[in-house]
């Protein structure tokens, strides 16, 4: 699933860009809801979920250790 989401971690990337992250989100909200683009109805719950998802994104980026690294910022 979501095979064209890059990894956003070291090695992969040594910096990563609220852009990035909100992409990432994007493509995996699109995904689980199987729309592209919502419909007006849809709209607000959709860019929450796109919200929250890149917040989660952040939240793990920043907490996770990858071995012989110093902890991600």
């Amino acid at each position: 699933m979501c095979r064209s989401i890059k990894t956003l971690r070291p090695p992969f990337t040594e910096t990563v860009t609220e852009e990035e992250m909100r992409a990432a989100a994007l493509q995996y909200v699109r995904k689980i809801s199987g729309f592209r683009t919502p419909a007006a109805h849809n709209a607000e719950a959709f860019d929450r979920a796109v919200a929250a998802v890149t917040a989660a994104t952040a939240d793990l980026l920043g907490s996770i250790e990858v071995r012989g690294q110093a902890r991600a910022s």
